[in-house]
């Protein structure tokens, strides 16, 4: 109970700190020159649950992102993004050093999973990257927001005893995600961006792959939430918009 409680803790200071950012007034008014950006990125997406225990590079599928940035201030940028990936996760990955353990061994399971995600987080860089008057504009940043999921998944066993319980057809979930992660992004030229990230997202949930502890059969850690990360590269594009001064208003006079 304690643990769902600080995670819906979580969960809303995320929200207040993008909310507070989006509605801030006075951070728009530091810049003469706002900037916003469109871009697209291609990477890995990554799954760990009860199939992939722990986090493993080689595990990754291929994912494709776009997104919009928009920068708030000198430090904090908005972004809101799309991923899309499909993936197949195995009990018997080759390389994987818990395909030997009791409960892989046991399930002999593989699942295929297909998501969309679509979300709004928040970035902090760590330099001034809107700074067009630097050389060279390279920050590191951190970023964390919140994110919405819709997966497909499907469930098999080479297990005949495990069959009954375990073979499931494909099903659409909805989910909702914390994104956090970190990244580095560096201007090739005034307009164009390279950028390079990773970002974990935490589910709330332990049914992203099915397995579960289920009528009373011990075939899942039931202590635990399921995850998936994304790490890739992106290019975007920046446009530029002056920031108009504010119209002058004379004083209303006796005959106005």
């Amino acid at each position: 109970m304690t643990l769902h409680k600080i995670r819906q803790a979580l969960l809303i200071c995320v929200i207040l700190q993008i909310g507070s950012a989006f509605f801030s007034t006075e951070a728009l008014a530091q810049n003469s020159v706002a900037t916003s950006e469109i871009g697209i990125g291609i990477g890995g997406a990554n799954y760990k649950g009860e199939l992939a225990p722990n986090y493993r590079f080689l595990n990754n599928q291929p994912a494709f992102t776009v997104f919009f940035r928009k920068d708030l201030n000198h430090t904090f940028t908005a972004r809101a993004g799309a991923m899309f990936s499909h993936r197949i996760a195995d009990d018997n990955t080759i390389g994987d050093e818990v395909q030997d353990l009791p409960y892989p061994d046991f399930r002999q399971a593989e699942l295929r999973l297909s998501l969309a995600e679509a979300s709004l987080v928040m970035e902090y860089n760590f330099l001034d990257y809107y700074d067009l008057s630097q050389k060279i504009r390279v920050s590191p940043y951190f970023f964390a927001g919140i994110a919405g999921l819709i997966y497909n998944k499907k469930l098999t066993t080479d297990n005949p005893s495990l069959g009954p319980l375990l073979d499931k057809n494909w099903d659409t979930d909805l989910s909702i995600s914390v994104p956090f992660g970190v990244g580095v992004k560096y201007a090739l030229s005034k307009h164009w961006n390279l950028g390079l990230e990773f970002g974990a997202r935490l589910l709330f949930n332990d049914n992203m792959d099915y397995l579960s502890e289920v009528e009373g059969k011990h075939v899942a850690n039931p202590y635990d939430n399921d995850w998936y990360y994304y790490n890739g590269i992106s290019i975007s594009y920046t446009f530029y918009t002056l920031k108009c001064p504010p119209p002058y208003k004379r004083q209303p006079g006796i005959l106005d």
